[in-house]
Formats: structure tokens, C-alpha cells, sequence
């Protein structure tokens, strides 16, 4: 599935003000100021989406989110090694604990997936619901294909957000990958007035 550059500018936009909801709310988690943008919007083939975060046997830490509503559709939010044991230590969690690292890093997803679902939602006109979180870590091809099994997923395409995120001098760095069903693309793109661009 081809998109243009106004549809992907709409997407972007969306991904703009998920990033702002998620910037104060993980703030005030946090308790210091928490600086979020999406320099690249991607709509790629599934394959490709996976290819552009890395190599299937790089180790990443996932946060699955399920979208239930009037479109179907799963969130992965992907973070490396490096940002993952970042984020544990902002909480305050030991990054050698998996048990409490995972349960960190599923709630930060939980914050991040739940804003851009909640701006997609807002923007499109549409009802949109996250599932609770699943955190796992694994290898990325892995973790990739599990999450879309269990969601049976139609669809090959995938809208790639690359994200960076500041929390004072750290800087951490996530991929979110939303993989809607085939008919959830063209939902998204009609209520955000953008059917007609293709």
C-alpha cells in the first residue's frame, strides 16, 4: 500500500500530538521535564518496517499494545538495550532485575502506546481502545512475529514512527510500529480526511 506525502504528513501529525499527550504525562511520572518528537513517519511494507528498526536477532525489550475499537490494529513500541536500561534507571528500577525492568518499561509503553492510540482515536473521529500491555524481551524478529500472530493481523503494511526522546540529558530512542488491519488503514486515512489523497 502506497501512501502520499500529505497522508503521511497527516500520520505524522498524529504521531506529533500522541508525542506531546505522552511527553507530560510521562513527565509527571517521572518528575522532570520530558522532551518527545517523531522526526520520521514510514508507511512500509511489515518487512521493511522490521528491517528499518534493526536486525532480526538484535535483542530489544517490546511493549505490545492490541487496539480494539472501529479499526483493528497492534502497537509495538521497540526500545534497544542501551535506551531500555535509560529508562529503568530514570524510574529508579535496576535494569539487571528483568522482572521490575519489564514491568518499567511496560508501563512507559503503556503511556506512549496509549497517547498515539488516543490522539489516532481523537484526530480520525474514531473509537479506539488499547489492550492492557504485554512486555517481553526478545529477539526483535521474534517478538515481531509473535505480536502480529496473536493479533492475526490481515494486513503486510505497517506506519513506522521513529521517536527520540529527551528526559533532561538522558536520551533514549523507540521505534513504534502500528500495524492496522487492511481495513483500518483506509478508516484511519477517511476520517482524517485523507481517503481521497491517495
Amino acid at each position: 500500500m502506497e501512501l502520499n506525502e500529505m497522508q503521511l504528513d497527516g500520520l505524522r501529525e498524529i504521531a506529533n500530538i500522541g508525542s506531546g499527550t505522552a511527553a507530560t504525562a510521562l513527565s509527571s511520572m517521572l518528575g522532570r521535564a520530558v522532551d518527545l518528537n517523531v522526526p520520521k513517519a514510514l508507511a512500509l511494507e511489515l518487512a521493511d518496517a522490521v528491517d528499518a528498526v534493526g536486525t532480526p536477532d538484535a535483542d530489544v525489550t517490546a511493549v505490545v499494545l492490541g487496539v480494539m475499537g472501529d479499526l483493528d490494529a497492534t502497537v509495538v513500541l521497540l526500545f534497544d538495550p542501551t535506551s531500555a536500561e535509560t529508562i529503568c534507571s530514570l524510574l529508579g528500577v535496576d535494569p539487571a532485575d528483568p522482572e521490575m525492568a519489564l514491568s518499567a518499561l511496560g508501563e512507559v509503553g503503556n503511556i506512549l502506546g496509549s497517547s498515539y492510540i488516543g490522539a489516532m482515536g481523537q484526530m480520525a473521529g474514531l473509537e479506539l481502545e488499547p489492550s492492557p500491555p504485554a512486555a517481553v524481551s526478545d529477539m526483535l524478529g521474534a517478538i515481531v512475529a509473535t505480536a502480529l500472530a496473536a493479533t492475526a493481523v490481515d494486513t503486510d503494511f505497517a506506519l513506522l514512527l521513529d521517536s527520540e526522546m529527551l528526559v533532561e540529558d538522558a536520551e533514549c530512542a523507540f521505534g513504534v510500529l502500528f500495524v492496522p488491519s487492511s481495513e483500518g488503514v483506509g478508516r484511519l486515512l477517511t476520517g482524517l480526511g485523507l481517503a481521497e489523497a491517495a
